[in-house]
């Protein structure tokens, strides 16, 4: 991860870096607000990553199950998310999947037959996959809200709490 890391030309962390990463690797719950381009997302990538290098899934887990989910309001957010992890699991065996409306299911649904690590996604297709059967989420270790304010603001409510009841309880993951 260090070499992808510095492939993407990090040098020092941001602030909200700085700050976050350290208690996420600790296994505390965060909620983190900062500006667009303070490198929120790399923080929560990198955390994300990070644990699941230390912290092998003994055996493995069926295909479709992740142990992080990853969810935002928006296809091109999930886009960029997903984009931004591929660069940074590079070098690992680490795998993501993206769940998005408007891209073909049935693409999206043969990823989910394989093993995968991660899953980024929004909520309306996630839900789609859960109750179909196709993804699994109660295996889910570590759950990120990205722009949680929006996705409220949006009408999601109802889809995160439909999404976080699929998931392990919380002092499970």
């Amino acid at each position: 991860m260090l070499k992808a890391v510095h492939d993407a030309g990090y040098i020092n962390p941001t602030p909200i870096q700085e700050k976050s990463i350290p208690l996420v690797l600790m296994g505390r719950d965060l909620m983190g607000c900062a500006q667009t381009g303070t490198g929120k997302t790399a923080a929560f990538l990198l955390s994300i990553i990070t644990y699941d290098l230390e912290n092998p899934t003994l055996g493995s887990r069926p295909p479709g199950t992740p142990f992080s989910l990853i969810i935002a309001p928006t296809r091109e957010l999930v886009m960029q998310i997903a984009s931004d992890a591929e660069s940074l699991i590079t070098y690992t065996d680490i795998q993501v999947a993206t769940l998005v409306g408007g891209i073909d299911y049935e693409k999206q649904k043969t990823k989910l037959k394989k093993p995968v690590d991660i899953v980024v996604a929004t909520p309306g297709r996630l839900l789609d996959f859960a109750r179909n059967n196709i993804v699994d989420l109660s295996q889910v270790e570590i759950m990120i809200i990205d722009e949680a304010d929006r996705m409220l603001s949006m009408g999601f409510i109802p889809d995160v709490k439909a999404i976080v009841s699929r998931t392990p309880r919380k002092e499970n993951r």
